[in-house]
């Protein structure tokens, strides 16, 4: 299961917040963007759980995440 998510963060705190998810364990991708969001990143865990954990747990606690858009794949067809 693999996700996107976009993510705004505190103005000026958006390499800061990018330096810590790139150190949580399902991450696989994680870049600051010029967008209406200030990072997106690439999320894969094994499951539905696992992936709401991971967004839950250790990417909306964060301090400066001020939000958080989960955008989940579906299988190709």
């Amino acid at each position: 299961m693999m996700a996107y998510v976009l993510i705004n963060t505190e103005m000026g705190s958006e390499i800061e917040v990018l330096a810590t998810i790139k150190k949580i364990k399902k991450v696989i991708e994680a870049y600051a963007v010029y967008a209406v969001y200030d990072l997106i990143i690439k999320i894969e865990a094994e499951t539905m759980d696992k992936l709401k954990e991971t967004m839950t747990l250790n990417i909306r606690r964060l301090n400066k995440v001020r939000s958080a858009l989960t955008m989940i794949t579906i299988e190709q067809f």
